[in-house]
C-alpha cells in the first residue's frame, strides 16, 4: 500500500465573542484556561502514535497539511501557538511543501501575531469575514468591519501570505439581494484565491437558530431572510464567483486554479488525518498487522463502535469485507477535555467506507467515479447504489456522464437528502 501523508487538524475553541449563529464547540473563556488547554493538546500530539496503535490505526510520519481552526486560534499568545507547532514538528515530518492554514478573525492579526504565524511556517490564512456589510457583521456579534478586513488582507500579502480564504454566510440578519451582491463584489475585488460560502444553519445548536425556531426577535432573528432567499443568494454566489475565475470545487468551496484547500480535500477524498483538541476528529486506515480492536489494556476506556449495518461484530467477523479504517473523536466539552475525557472511536468496514465514498465524494463538483468504486469495493457492493443513482437522476438531483456521477445545482441545495440515500449502515456504540 502506498504511503499517504497525513493531515493534522488542531482545534482552538476560544473566541473574543460568541457569534449568535455559531453552532461550533467554541466560546469565550478566560486567558488562564489557555495554558492548560495547550498543555493537553501538546500531550495528545506527543501520544498520537500510541493512541493510534491502540485504536488499530496506521499512522504515518509525513504530514502535508496542518489546519488550526476554532474558535479563533489567534486568540492564543504567540508563545502558545509556537509551542503547538514545535510539538507537531517534533512528532511528525512536516513536508517542505505542506499547506499550513490558520483561521483568523479579522481584527486579531496584530503585527506580533503576524510575525508569529510566519515563524510557525503558516502559508495560508482563512478569514472569518461572513459579510462585508458592517451592519450585517455587527448584528451577529462580529467585531470587525469592512475596512479592517481589507487592511488585514493587505498586511498578509505584504508579509508574503497570499493564499487567503474568505468565509461568507448567506442568510445573515438584514441581508438582502443587494447587500449580498455587495459582499460578493467586495470579495472578488480583493483578488483572494479561495472563498467559502455557507448557508445559515437554522438549528438548536446556536442562539440565533433557537430564536428562529421559536419565532422570536432576539439576535435580529426577525430580519433573517427566508429559505428561498438564502438559496437564491447561494446560487448567485456560484454564478458570480465562477464568472470571476473562482471555480466551485465543493458544495461550499470555490478556488482559483491550484488553490483548492489541500487539507479539506483530505476529508472529502477520505485520506488519513489526525485531529487534536476539543471536538476534533480523526480518520486512519486500519493497521492490518494483527490488531483485533479489543478494548485497550491501559484502562483509559476508549469508547468503541462499529459501523456495519448496525451489527456489533466480534473481532475477526466481517460479513461485508475487512475493516477499512477507524474514526475517532474527542469530546465537545472543554471541561471534559481538560479532565482527560477518553476518545470515542468507530471502526469503518468496507461497506461503510463505500457509503462514505458516495456522500463525501458527491460533495465535490467532480463527483464520484463508479468504475473506480467498483474496482475498489466490487460490483456487487455498488449495485444497490446504481439503483439509487437512477432514482436521483430522474428526480433531477444528480447527473451522470459515463461512469461519473455528480450533484446538479438543485442537488447541491438538497444535498443532505441526497446523501441520506447512500447511508445504509448505522452505528452502535458500546
Amino acid at each position: 500500500m502506498l504511503s499517504v501523508p497525513l493531515g493534522i487538524y488542531i482545534s482552538v475553541p476560544f473566541c473574543r465573542t460568541k457569534c449568535s449563529y455559531c453552532n461550533f464547540a467554541s466560546d469565550v473563556f478566560s486567558r488562564p484556561v489557555f495554558a492548560g488547554y495547550v498543555d493537553r493538546v501538546c500531550a495528545d500530539i506527543e501520544n498520537a502514535s500510541r493512541v493510534a496503535e491502540e485504536m488499530g490505526g496506521l499512522i504515518e510520519r509525513p504530514v502535508d497539511s496542518i489546519y488550526l481552526g476554532g474558535g479563533t486560534p489567534t486568540m492564543l499568545d504567540a508563545s502558545q501557538l509556537e509551542r503547538i507547532f514545535a510539538t507537531a514538528r517534533a512528532q511528525f515530518d512536516i513536508l517542505p511543501e505542506a499547506e499550513v492554514t490558520v483561521e483568523c478573525a479579522p481584527g486579531t492579526l496584530s503585527d506580533s501575531m503576524l510575525n508569529c504565524l510566519l515563524r510557525c511556517g503558516v502559508n495560508r490564512v482563512s478569514l472569518g469575514v461572513q459579510s462585508f456589510v458592517d451592519q450585517e457583521a455587527a448584528a451577529v456579534g462580529r467585531r470587525h468591519n469592512r475596512a479592517t478586513v481589507l487592511e488585514e488582507i493587505t498586511r498578509l500579502r505584504a508579509a508574503g501570505i497570499t493564499n487567503i480564504n474568505i468565509d461568507l454566510i448567506a442568510g445573515l440578519p438584514h441581508q438582502t439581494a443587494e447587500s449580498w451582491e455587495f459582499s460578493l463584489a467586495e470579495t472578488i475585488a480583493t483578488g483572494v484565491p479561495h472563498v467559502s460560502v455557507y448557508m445559515l444553519e437554522v438549528d438548536e445548536e446556536s442562539r440565533l437558530g433557537r430564536e428562529l425556531l421559536a419565532g422570536g426577535t432576539r439576535y435580529h432573528a426577525h430580519f433573517v431572510p427566508d429559505q428561498d432567499a438564502m438559496a437564491d443568494f447561494y446560487l448567485s454566489a456560484c454564478e458570480r464567483l465562477s464568472a470571476a475565475g473562482i471555480a466551485q470545487y465543493e458544495i461550499s468551496n470555490f478556488a482559483r486554479e491550484r488553490f483548492e484547500s489541500r487539507h479539506n480535500l483530505k476529508y472529502w477524498t477520505r485520506q488519513p488525518y489526525l485531529g487534536f483538541g476539543v471536538d476534533a476528529h480523526s480518520m486512519l486506515l486500519v493497521n492490518r498487522e494483527g490488531h483485533d480492536f479489543r478494548t485497550p489494556k491501559n484502562g483509559e476506556g476508549h469508547g468503541f463502535s462499529r459501523a456495519d449495518r448496525g451489527l456489533l461484530r466480534e473481532p475477526g467477523f466481517s460479513p461485508c469485507g475487512e475493516d477499512e479504517s477507524v474514526r475517532s473523536a474527542t469530546t465537545d466539552s472543554l471541561e471534559k477535555f481538560l479532565n482527560n475525557a477518553p476518545l470515542s472511536h468507530t471502526v469503518i468496514t468496507n461497506q461503510s467506507a463505500l457509503e462514505e465514498s458516495f456522500f463525501l465524494g458527491l460533495r465535490l463538483t467532480r463527483g464520484v467515479n463508479l468504475h473506480e468504486l467498483s474496482t475498489r469495493f466490487g460490483e456487487p457492493a455498488i449495485a444497490p447504489a446504481r439503483a439509487t443513482i437512477s432514482e436521483l437522476t430522474a428526480a433531477g438531483l444528480v447527473e451522470r456522464y459515463g461512469d461519473t456521477v455528480r450533484l446538479t445545482s438543485r442537488g447541491r441545495l438538497l444535498s443532505n437528502e441526497v446523501f441520506e440515500r447512500f447511508i445504509l449502515a448505522e452505528e452502535i456504540v458500546r
